[in-house]
């Protein structure tokens, strides 16, 4: 299979879980030495899953039939550009390579619009609409401390 063999498997099962009603039109499959080795699509209704987005549904089940975290030497095929969360999570399983069909702005046409969550992002704390505040550091710290000093660790 071809690059855009692998685009148009994410755009099927984009298509299909509209067809299907499990989720929005978003597909992602996840390629490791030209095949496809996890695949997911936007179940976050069906799923009651407001992180089960189609990337991430394809890392987790890229990562289990793995058996490991880390998906250095892999490439993503995503229906639409990468949400933030989902940009998040294709950078801490440390894919090779990013490939998208539609765009944010198309996502934003049909009212997925994730600029908002673009312009927090850089806001100070203070400034971002969800509340947020530091509490009980001496108490939360106890756990940074043990992992530091751990020698069963595995770094990721």
């Amino acid at each position: 299979m071809e690059r855009n063999d692998f685009m148009r498997a994410a755009a099927s099962l984009a298509e299909k879980n509209v067809a299907d009603g499990t989720g929005g039109p978003f597909g992602a499959v996840i390629v490791r030495k030209g095949e496809i080795i996890g695949e997911g699509t936007n179940i976050v209704t069906s799923s009651h899953d407001p992180t089960a987005h189609a990337e991430v549904v394809a890392i987790r089940q890229a990562c289990q039939k793995l058996g490991t975290f880390n998906l250095e030497g892999c490439e993503i095929y995503t229906s639409c550009e990468p949400c933030p969360m989902c940009l998040s999570a294709i950078y801490w399983a440390r894919l090779d390579r990013i490939y998208y069909g539609n765009t944010k702005a198309d996502a934003a046409a049909i009212d997925f619009d994730d600029d908002f969550l673009y312009k927090e992002i850089p806001k100070p704390m203070h400034e971002r609409a969800i509340p947020t505040e530091q509490i009980l550091r001496e108490e939360t710290i106890k756990s940074f401390e043990a992992w530091a000093v751990s020698e069963t660790k595995i770094p990721y």
